[in-house]
């Protein structure tokens, strides 16, 4: 979708997959130790691509985080890492 605010061109969607990203330990993210819990950032696509790319088990004990406002989860990761607007394309499955 792209807008145009104080013309200029804004696509929402580059912006999501842009947005900064930090992958967790899950039993940590949100906790007291949230912050000591991170394991990589990078883009929000970059995150996705990496953790999409792990193995089930290694994938299970985390979570990615968006901009501090959005965690995913596995299986929710997976769904994005399928998605048509993913950068690059979607990741084969």
């Amino acid at each position: 979708m792209n807008t145009t605010i104080r013309a200029e061109s804004h696509d929402t969607r580059r912006d999501f997959w842009s947005d900064h990203a930090t992958v967790l330990r899950r039993e940590a993210a949100g906790g007291l130790l949230h912050d000591f819990a991170t394991l990589h950032a990078g883009t929000l696509a970059d995150m996705v691509r990496m953790v999409a790319r792990m193995t089930a088990d290694e994938r299970d004990g985390l979570v990615i985080e968006k901009a501090g406002d959005r965690q995913y989860g596995p299986g929710e990761i997976m769904a994005l890492a399928h998605r048509d607007d993913f950068p690059g394309g979607p990741i084969s499955r």
